[in-house]
């Protein structure tokens, strides 16, 4: 004969395995990575006491103001991110829940992970380079570039270092600043003829860029809506598709011509 249980009893016995569950799930690693602002770095000035840009065989123009390159640090390739990690990181607005994979390679180890972002950012340097020499009309064979930046991988910086390389050798084309004095930052890759490119993480990277003093923020048009998602008070946003719209606009600027500059 069997004994009925009564109704809150057997409720509480049919919750048993789903709260085990959410226990479960609660510490299993989850396939995301957990993103937020990093760190920012001059390409016109020093990284670790080397000139981040250095050039040889043409004339080198000392300049003013800043150009930032910025960064996202997320977990690590091998980090175990759990439903409390994701939790936090949801509601917050200096972070992010990205998919694993689309920050890193399937199936890689932090040291592969590592070699691959910095082999990504040997071919946005080269990149940059070709690009910046290209727009300046000078001979890659006569004048030489080379490009310091320890420690950070990817090829999300190649549009800055272009434009670190147009300011060092012609500034804003008519004896000034290509930033005008001003601390610029932005984001972007580029291609050897100069067409910049998405990167991912463009909200965070307006928060680094704003924590170290940008109040321009240069951003590839197809990421326009996610930098305004979390744009922060006072930073001006100036689409680009190409290195010569970065150039433009920096240059109209510099010279007080506000209507020329696009937005987003």
């Amino acid at each position: 004969m069997l004994s009925r249980l009564s109704r809150p009893r057997a409720l509480a016995l049919c919750a048993l395995p789903i709260a085990a569950l959410f226990a479960v799930v609660g510490l299993a690693p989850l396939p995301y990575a957990i993103a937020q602002p990093g760190t920012t770095v001059d390409v016109l000035g020093e990284d670790n006491g080397t000139e981040v840009i250095s050039i040889t065989g043409a004339p080198v123009r000392a300049t003013q103001g800043q150009l930032r390159m910025t960064t996202i640090v997320a977990t690590g390739p091998s980090a175990d991110v759990d439903l409390a990690d994701v939790a936090d990181a949801w509601f917050r607005t200096d972070r992010a829940v990205l998919p694993h994979d689309s920050v890193y390679p399937s199936g890689k180890s932090d040291a592969e992970v590592e070699k691959h972002n910095l082999g990504q950012m040997k071919e946005s340097q080269d990149a940059a380079t070709l690009a910046a020499l290209g727009f300046l009309e000078k001979d890659p064979e006569q004048v030489k570039v080379v490009l310091n930046l320890a420690d950070i991988g990817g090829p999300s910086a190649g549009l800055l270092f272009s434009l670190g390389i147009v300011d060092k050798l012609d500034g804003d084309g008519d004896g000034g600043d290509l930033t005008g004095g001003r601390t610029v930052a932005g984001t972007g890759t580029i291609t050897a003829d100069g067409k910049v490119g998405a990167v991912g993480g463009v909200s965070l990277k307006t928060q680094a860029a704003a924590r170290d003093g940008a109040t321009v923020f240069l951003v590839p048009k197809a990421e326009c809506s996610d930098a305004e998602a979390e744009l922060p008070k006072g930073m001006r946003l100036v689409p680009v598709t190409a290195l010569s719209d970065a150039v433009a606009s920096l240059r109209a600027l510099e010279q007080g011509q506000d209507a020329k500059v696009p937005a987003c």
